[in-house]
């Protein structure tokens, strides 16, 4: 069956019907409208697989992809257009643009933490280039995958777009397949697999993998509002958010604070009896739901760690200062565990975010503008925000990436465009005028070609 769709999308590039702007926009308006009228439907399928509230459905899902929506309709044409560069002298007489085109066939394999939003944000994308895509769903958030296909299916026939459901052998079958690009949102332990897959066929990848992002808190934040941000910032999706804050690093004059101040966010959201709450989702996957447990055991904690394992409850817990060797330290949680660590001395938070490099995110709450600047300029992340969490990636005007281990490339808006675009560069030479100097024979002097060396 894989085969016969790749062959199919194959064919339908090439009749080059998705390199037509009004083509384009027709199916970004009927994706749009179809989102549109199947919310509720996307909502109760989010809730269907591991309980995820109605707000953050619609605030980090369904209205998320409308944004994108929205700003590619408006802008596709524009993004289409010939971008004119100027000519070099050695062509004179010329005219020199760079022109996007699509790649063709674009596989998108999309993870089961925010199942809706990150498939169909890059097809926004990889559709408003002119590409057709694959999209393949995790198989751990079966009902988002089964609405999504619903919807696909309505607006797209299949050969421009469709959804391969199934688990490992449905993403090995169409791995083995060439493709024009491949983008991957998950594991950095699969987001390896899937470049040495794409490596045999020198197919460009986009890896939005992931990170164990660092949470600084200085002596000079604002505290109360910290803690209610990064409360925010890591509870969402009960954790499961790959920019998420992974450990706090707060100086010691500040943590008891810090740590009452957390407490009093979380059961301010939740409630005291969390269990209870509407607003707090469960673990999506029972492995990683024991995974989780399995890093509380031995660990000193603050707050929470309660647990049920029929519903796949874990509290919001709160984990004081544990060791960098143990298993809560050693890779990102990705769940609602937050480890708090101590410092004294701005010399000491290197070594803890030196043992991490490469985050996908960054996060400094501080009052002090050259702490800020200190740090946003000393280390390497994807990206990051001050005295606040998460948000940058809010913003369409913003690219959403990682870097070193926690990925490569970069999306959302215009991003995503020149992500799933080859942008071709053009000379138009004109014809009135040939200077003879670049022909051979060559009698010109040595001397002067290196003084006119600039013009080529």
């Amino acid at each position: 069956m894989v085969k016969q769709l790749v062959a199919a999308q194959n064919d339908f590039f090439a009749t080059q019907k998705t390199k037509d702007i009004g083509y384009r926009k027709q199916h970004l308006k009927k994706l749009q409208q179809e989102i549109l009228d199947q919310e509720d439907a996307i909502c109760d399928a989010l809730y269907a697989d591991f309980k995820k509230p109605r707000f953050e459905s619609l605030a980090t899902e369904t209205q998320l992809v409308l944004a994108e929506l929205k700003h590619a309709i408006k802008n596709v044409k524009n993004w289409s257009e010939p971008n004119g560069v100027g000519s070099s002298l050695s062509n004179f007489p010329s005219k020199d643009w760079i022109q996007p085109e699509p790649y063709g066939k674009i596989l998108i394999i999309s993870p089961w933490n925010y199942p809706f939003m990150l498939a169909m944000t890059p097809l926004v994308g990889a559709i408003t280039a002119g590409n057709t895509a694959m999209i393949k769903p995790s198989e751990f958030s079966s009902h988002t995958s089964k609405i999504m296909a619903q919807i696909i299916r309505k607006v797209f026939p299949p050969e421009y777009v469709t959804v391969v459901e199934g688990g490992v052998e449905a993403s090995t079958q169409l791995l083995e397949e060439k493709w024009e690009y491949i983008f991957f949102t998950g594991s950095t332990r699969v987001g390896k697999i899937v470049y040495e897959k794409a490596a045999k066929h020198l197919t460009p990848v986009t890896l939005e993998l992931s990170g164990k992002n660092p949470c600084i808190v200085d002596e000079t934040a604002s505290l109360s509002l910290a803690a209610k941000r990064i409360a925010w910032g890591k509870f969402i999706n009960a954790g499961q958010t790959c920019i998420a804050p992974d450990y706090i690093l707060v100086h010691k004059s500040v943590k008891d604070r810090l740590v009452n101040r957390l407490q009093q966010s979380i059961t301010g959201f939740y409630g005291q009896t969390m269990e209870d709450s509407k607003d707090f989702a469960r673990i999506a996957t029972s492995k990683h739901y024991q995974e989780l447990k399995g890093m509380l055991e031995g660990q000193t904690l603050l707050f929470g760690g309660s647990f049920t394992d029929d519903d796949q409850y874990i509290a919001p817990t709160l984990v004081d200062e544990p060791a960098l060797d143990s298993p809560i330290m050693e890779g990102e949680i990705f769940g609602p565990i937050l480890p708090i660590i101590s410092y004294e001395e701005e010399s000491e938070l290197h070594d803890y975010i030196a043992k991490y490099p490469n985050p996908l995110a960054f996060y400094v709450f501080s009052n002090d503008k050259k702490f800020q600047k200190r740090l946003m300029s000393q280390y390497s992340f994807g990206g990051g925000t001050i005295n606040d969490v998460v948000v940058h990636i809010s913003n369409t005007n913003l690219p959403f990436g990682g870097v070193g281990q926690s990925g490569i490339g970069g999306y959302h808006g215009k991003f995503t465009f020149d992500l799933f675009s080859h942008h071709k560069s053009i000379t138009k030479r004109g014809t009135w005028l040939d200077v003879p100097l670049r022909y051979a024979p060559y009698n010109i002097s040595l001397k002067w070609v290196k003084k006119i060396k600039h013009l080529f």
